[in-house]
């Protein structure tokens, strides 16, 4: 059997922590409710996300729009602008850590599939595809590696301001494919 003194101190102990753990509830919900993410109009591929995350690989990766990749023979955000021939070789592709991968369909077609696992983030496959080709490449932060930092370091030197709060039900903003002008 419990005493009336115990059952006064659960009571009143309990009555005290009540607000304050009901306020830590409230502000870990309010966290969750909106995730960071780049804005893929604004980013201009400065390069900071690769070195800015406070995690030691960067949460920001590469992905690619299929639907709006024309899966060509040159694709600029796979090969450096000054290659030394048309080859595959290390020395003539884009990405410095060889995460963009090309399979051959048909003549003349090739899909670009990103390795995720060996992204950094530096965007410089995004920049070139954005310069020479139809901008399907571009940045995300993937949420399953992000930690939500309260204020992203990220977000605070991007000089662009590309990176901004999402609602968690909308977690990733898409590229839009650019208008056809009439």
């Amino acid at each position: 059997m419990i005493s009336t003194r115990k059952f006064l101190r659960v009571l009143f102990g309990g009555g005290l922590l009540a607000p304050f753990l009901w306020l830590a509830g409230k502000r870990k919900s309010r966290k969750a409710a909106f995730l960071w993410q780049i804005d893929p109009d604004k980013c201009i591929q400065c390069g900071k996300c690769e070195t800015a995350c406070v995690l030691e690989h960067s949460a920001v990766k590469c992905v690619h729009q299929y639907a709006a990749c024309g899966y060509c023979l040159f694709c600029s955000g796979y090969y450096q602008d000054k290659r030394v021939k048309f080859d595959t070789a290390a020395e003539n592709l884009r990405c410095p850590t060889d995460a963009i991968k090309r399979t051959y369909i048909e003549d003349p077609y090739f899909e670009y599939t990103i390795d995720e696992s060996a992204c950094i983030g530096c965007g410089r496959c995004v920049k070139g595809c954005a310069a020479y080709g139809n901008g399907s490449l571009f940045l995300q932060i993937r949420h399953e590696l992000c930690k939500q930092c309260n204020q992203c370091r990220i977000a605070e030197i991007c000089p662009s301001h590309a990176v901004i709060r999402v609602p968690a039900d909308q977690p990733y903003i898409f590229k839009r494919p650019p208008e056809v002008k009439t």
